[in-house]
């Protein structure tokens, strides 16, 4: 099966397009045929976590071989739930928790099986170069790829964080990271200037040649490579099999979701299960303070030309949402001139606008909205003191926008929040929000959030106090590619 870039009528198979990370015109890889290809996802409702995975991913990308065992090395032992991302009733609605993984956050979901399919894909395509991953992070991408590629044979890894808009525990977890293979960075800049240099890495050493025949080739780890976003799309059908068992719906009963959302990947993952068959209802798109999305979703005008805000919710302070890309090609169907205009102009001149017929398709299926920082800080008390329910900031941001949302939708679908991180690595804005005192350093923070709230810290989270900082580089934005050449030239 291939994958097509959203730009050309560039194509890769399926395990190419993993390994290449991005697509060489700058594009992303995106199956055009997904809505097409028949789909058993009732089958999927029975099935244990881990065999739902294989059924999803054994469709996703079908030229790998052994999908069961690739999905067991990745999950097996890893999770603190057999049930990998448990659904937990709150009020009328239920939370999806995502952050039960090695990292505490939901990027381990996806960035756990990446890995695998790097490494299974580089043997059946007997690929002899060493992979290096480029990665951007806005907080949590960096330490769950970190985590799942550290000392993997065959790849390295490189990861670039802004030096000020990520929390001192996001920081603490990548620049404590052990491993052979591993290059942390600090960016002076903002996410953006991070998502931004990598991309032009990639597209300046592909189009020179640099790496013939230095045994090297690039790829990526966000969610701009199919192999990340294809296993986040797993956690939607186990939420909707989770309901069915229950008997909070029958099945084929729509559900909706409301995401938060900042680089647009995990929401996508949504739309691709609905592609699949799976009856996702509407997806709503949850923004911080930085409301790029939640504009264009109302407007049809993306326009990155405004202030960039840091917000207690950083891993959602994104003004380039690189996977709305594959939206609009799905949207438009297939419709490449138009993709990579809109992209040329968001990169030459910061805004684009749509043609009012693909954006009406998108508004078939996704809603938008938007929560400030006194909004976060007020939900996150209000739904521990009504609820008795700790959550996040990002999270804080989805239950706000759910619950404008139930205010004006038609109909009574079961409304799914996901949430995207652990309470414990936000302590100073969580404490504060229910009433603690955000005293000392975060590590003592995490300390005080337990005593109040009566929940253990994570066990990726306690220990981080004693590691020892390994990774002390800090650069400008304009130097993110000679660093890379002289990552790789080491």
């Amino acid at each position: 099966m291939n994958y097509q870039s959203t730009r050309s009528a560039a194509q890769a198979s399926d395990i190419a397009a993993v390994l290449q990370g991005i697509a060489p015109d700058g594009g992303l890889y995106v199956d055009p045929d997904l809505a097409k290809r028949p789909f058993d996802w009732e089958a999927c409702l029975s099935l244990s976590p881990l065999a739902a995975a294989e059924k999803i991913l054994r469709h996703l990308l079908p030229e790998y071989q052994d999908m069961d065992k690739l999905v067991h090395a990745a999950y097996s032992g890893k999770f603190d739930s057999e049930a990998l991302t448990p659904l937990v009733p709150v009020g009328d609605d239920y939370v999806l928790e995502l952050f039960h993984g090695p990292t505490a956050a939901f990027k381990d979901v996806a960035l756990s099986m990446l890995p695998q399919l790097v490494t299974a894909g580089r043997r059946q395509m007997g690929v002899e170069d060493r992979i290096v991953i480029l990665t951007a992070t806005s907080g949590d991408t960096g330490k769950a790829a970190l985590e799942g590629f550290h000392d993997v044979d065959g790849t390295a890894i490189v990861v670039f964080f802004p030096a000020d808009g990520v929390s001192p525990v996001q920081k603490a977890q990548m620049v404590t990271q052990t491993g052979a293979n591993v290059r942390v960075c600090a960016v002076r800049g903002n996410f953006d200037d991070c998502q931004t240099g990598v991309k032009q890495a990639f597209a300046a050493i592909e189009s020179s040649g640099a790496l013939e025949g230095s045994g090297l080739r690039l790829s990526s780890a966000n969610s701009i490579n199919i192999g990340r976003l294809a296993p986040q799309v797993v956690y939607y059908f186990l939420a909707y099999g989770e309901l069915v068992r229950r008997g909070a719906l029958h099945c084929g009963q729509p559900v909706d979701f409301v995401v938060p959302t900042g680089n647009f990947g995990d929401i996508l993952a949504g739309y691709f299960a609905r592609l699949m068959g799976l009856p996702v209802g509407r997806l709503v798109c949850a923004s911080n303070a930085n409301r790029v999305l939640t504009d264009f979703l109302h407007t049809g005008v993306y326009d990155k030309r405004r202030d960039f805000l840091k917000t207690s919710s950083p891993s959602m302070d994104i003004l380039v949402s690189s996977n709305l890309e594959r939206l609009l090609f799905l949207a438009s169907d297939g419709d490449t001139a138009l993709v990579a205009d809109c992209m040329r102009r968001l990169n030459q001149e910061g805004v684009y606008r749509l043609p009012a017929s693909v954006l009406a398709k998108i508004r078939e299926v996704f809603s938008a909205g938007c929560c400030d920082e006194e909004q976060t800080a007020e939900t996150i008390g209000r739904i521990w003191r009504e609820q008795g329910y700790l959550c996040d900031t990002h999270t804080a941001v989805a239950f706000h926008v759910a619950e404008a949302y139930k205010q004006q939708r038609d109909g009574n679908a079961p409304l799914v929040i996901l949430s995207t991180a652990s309470p414990f690595k936000f302590p100073a804005a969580v404490l504060s929000a229910i009433g603690g005192a955000p005293e000392g350093d975060e590590f003592q923070q995490m300390e005080a959030l337990s005593r109040l709230s009566g929940l253990p810290i994570p066990s990726g989270l306690a220990g981080l106090r004693e590691k020892e900082v390994l990774h002390r580089d800090t650069i400008d934005r304009n130097q993110i590619l000679p660093y890379v050449l002289s990552c790789l030239k080491s």
